[in-house]
């Protein structure tokens, strides 16, 4: 699927759907810790600190960091990978589920918005 956007509406898409979510009883992600949270429930498992380093070409220890603030926001986990005790795999969680499905709405109302 393709949407083509103008790029001013595509930024007054994006600024409805941050605005609205900022104004949220919600966890205030950066654009890193989102992006690592998209990454982990939009594509399939397995997730590891490696793998998502990779992915979004940044370092493992950029990784790590937001992989902290979300582990402690409870949006994902990590666990020992019982395969190779030496890597870390990144699970979802429900908590993060919701999160990430509200903020789905929060975009397709702002999309709404400027149609």
């Amino acid at each position: 699927m393709s949407i083509h956007l103008d790029p001013h509406l595509a930024l007054e898409l994006w600024r409805r759907a941050i605005s609205e979510s900022v104004r949220r009883d919600t966890a205030d992600l950066s654009a890193r810790q989102m992006a690592l949270l998209l990454t982990v429930y939009l594509t399939p498992p397995p997730h590891t600190v490696r793998g998502l380093a990779e992915t979004l070409n940044i370092s493992k220890p950029a990784v790590t960091r937001a992989l902290d603030k979300l582990g402690t926001l409870e949006l994902v986990r990590r666990k020992t990978d019982e395969e190779d005790r030496r890597s870390v795999l990144v699970q979802r969680t429900v908590k993060g589920s919701v999160y990430l499905r509200e903020f789905g709405e929060v975009i397709s109302r702002a999309s709404r918005e400027v149609e």
